[in-house]
Order: C-alpha cells, then structure tokens, then sequence
C-alpha cells in the first residue's frame, strides 16, 4: 500500500478541484500479518460442455484463502466467472486450457474479480492468474464482451492470450457494473507477458474516474488487432508502461492521461490510425499532471503500413498539462514516418494558463513531414 505522504500527493493527480482517493479507505488494508500456510490444490477439468461454467464457479467457492485452482481442457462459458482474492489461477498452458465464451451466449465479461461481480465498493484481494486462454468468441456473439476484469489490488495476469473480445482484452478498472466506485486504492499490479489480439476496443483499458488504479506495471506484452487503442489508460500516475510490442492498431497505439510519476519506454509500435478518419492518431499521446515528473524513453514508433488520406498523425506527443508545470524527459526515441506532410514526429502543447517543460534529448526522427511542433506553454531544454 502507499504511505500517507504517497495518499496525499496522490490526491493531487485527481481531477482538479476533487479529491476522490479516501485515505481512511486505503488505510484499511493494514499491515502484513503473520501467515500461516494452509494451501491445497484443487484441480478442475472442462468437458467443452455447457455445465463447465458452473463447474469452475462452484470449484473457485469452495476453496480457501491460499488454495491454488488448476484448470484444463476446453471450458464453454456460458455464464462469466467469478475470481476470489488470496488463490492463484494456472491453466496448463495457453493451448492445454482454453476458456471460449459459448456461442450465444453474449455475457458482458468472461473473468472477473469477486468484487466487482458483488459491486463492492473496496478493492479486492490479491490474486495471479496465468497460463492459459480467454477467447470471447466475437465470430458468434455481439456484446462488448471483456475477457478479464480486475477489480483488486497487488493483482498479476501472467502469460495468458486473450482474443476475440468486442470488449476489452484486459479491463482494469475503479468501477463496478452498477456504477459503484472505490473508496480506496486499487495499486501494485502487473500485466505481463501476454498476447492480447483482436479486441473491438482496448487491447488494455484502465477506467479510473478517481485516483484509485496507480502504480502497476505493464510489460512485456504483444497487443494485435485493436479496433480502438491498443493500450488506454485514463489514469497513468505511477505506471511503468515498458517493452510491448504493438501492432495493427485502429486508433492510437498508447493513450496515457494523467502523467504523474509516470514511465513509458521501451515499446515498439509498427504503426496506428489504421482506421483513418478526418482526425489525428498518436502513436504515443499523454496528458500532464503538475507536480510528479514522467518520462517518456527508448520507444521505437513506426508506420510500416499505408496511411490515409485525410488523417494526420503524430508519433510522439503530450497534447495537454491538465493544471500547473508538468514535466516530462524525452529521450532515446526513434521514429520513422511513412515520407508524408500529415507526419509529426514530436508534438508537445500546454495549454492556456499552465506550462509545460520538456527535456528532449538523443531522439530521431525521419521521413515525417515536420520533426516537431511546439505549441502553448512549452519550454524545450536539451537537459543537463
């Protein structure tokens, strides 16, 4: 959990003027205590059959704190599943055990954590889910269908493939389905080392209306076939965003608000927009908070395939300082344009009645037709 001096900076990333974060919520979560290891292993193996849902649900409620649930064969979800804190989730690997949405069935998730299932105000406990496949069978069912939703705190998705969602791939998110929001925190995830293809919106979403979802890590992923974003974040404060690899891309590849301490570096994107449009894709676009610094570092932003017509692009760009100084590092990029007027390279814009400073170093950028753009509020340094 965070300290009382990271709950009250922490209030500050909030919309300004509110302060959503209750910090006698996050509090709540006291203390490690002393654990006493009382673990089992529960197995369960799917028939591909209807009853499979229920089998998994009612193996998850009768297991205990610390129990690990090991799952297998072809599991036909005809209704979501529910995912206690406290255990950890292991398929056999990402083709031994695959969780495919029942044609028809249209559920609005597949996987979700227990507190958002119970609309729960209170984040839940933690839990590992790893080496297995989510598919949401988009080819035969028309909801907006999520594969997993996370809804609890120091929570890890490892090594899994999530496909064919008209949803989300990953959903982390501070709000339940009846509009319920955290009174605490919901901070010290992970997301790694997935492959998240053919999402209708968001390879990976972060919905925060308040300040509750900081401080995860989001590495080492491959996200293909985005119908929106691949990577959106409406709360970036504390994320470290670093190593994926994305690609085919229908709006932006990575939307960042709220930088705040923020690190977004090492990703590869081949390129973005590939819906076009009379508007503009960004490779990598962030909005600023004013008080923790970000940087934005080491990231390779390409365009292999044809842009449109019509539709302007810029790889690299902090469109926006949402109240006071931002500031933000970037260094070690490289861009490489598709040779047309509508590329910008480097894009970077306060806004009126706030500042942002920008220490831009070691980047390149070529075949774009401008290099970079300054707009309001901005003073560019090359650093020390």
């Amino acid at each position: 959990m965070m300290s009382a001096k990271r709950m009250r900076l922490a209030c500050k990333v909030a919309v300004p003027g509110s302060c959503l974060l209750i910090i006698a919520g996050a509090l709540s979560v006291g203390p490690w205590s002393t654990q006493t290891a009382a673990a089992k292993t529960i197995t369960t193996t799917c028939q591909d059959s209807s009853a499979d849902a229920a089998k998994l649900n009612a193996a998850i409620a009768s297991s205990h704190p610390g129990d690990q649930i090991l799952i297998s064969g072809q599991c036909l979800l005809t209704s979501p599943v529910t995912l206690l804190g406290d255990r950890s989730y292991q398929g056999g690997s990402r083709t031994g055990t695959v969780l495919q949405q029942a044609s028809g069935a249209n559920l609005p998730y597949l996987l979700a954590s227990d507190t958002y299932v119970s609309n729960s105000n209170v984040t839940g406990d933690p839990f590992k889910i790893h080496q297995l496949t989510i598919d949401c069978n988009s080819g035969h069912n028309t909801a907006a269908t999520n594969g997993l939703v996370l809804h609890s705190w120091q929570t890890q998705a490892e090594d899994l493939q999530i496909e064919n969602c008209r949803g989300s791939g990953i959903l982390v998110t501070n709000t339940t389905p009846n509009g319920t929001t955290l009174t605490n925190t919901q901070v010290n995830g992970s997301i790694d080392n997935n492959f998240i293809t053919n999402s209708g919106k968001y390879g990976v979403y972060v919905q925060d209306s308040g300040n509750s979802v900081t401080d995860w890590r989001l590495t080492g992923n491959y996200i293909a076939s985005s119908g929106q974003d691949a990577i959106h974040l409406e709360n970036a404060a504390g994320w470290y965003i670093d190593g994926n690899h994305v690609y085919g891309i229908g709006n932006n590849a990575i939307y960042v608000n709220r930088l705040f301490g923020t690190s977004i570096a090492n990703n590869y994107i081949e390129d973005f927009g590939d819906a076009g449009g009379n508007t503009t894709w960004y490779g990598i676009n962030g909005t600023v908070q004013g008080d923790a610094a970000s940087t934005i570092a080491g990231n390779r932003v390409f365009m292999f395939t044809s842009e449109k017509s019509g539709t302007t692009y810029r790889y690299i760009a902090l469109t926006r300082v949402n109240y006071g100084t931002g500031y933000v590092a970037v260094t070690g990029n490289v861009i490489r344009g598709a040779g047309t007027a509508a590329d910008t390279g480097f894009y970077y814009n306060a806004g009126s009645g706030v500042s942002l400073n920008v220490t831009s170093s070691g980047n390149a950028a070529a075949a774009v037709g401008t290099t970079r753009t300054i707009g309001t509020g901005v003073t560019l340094s090359a650093g020390l």
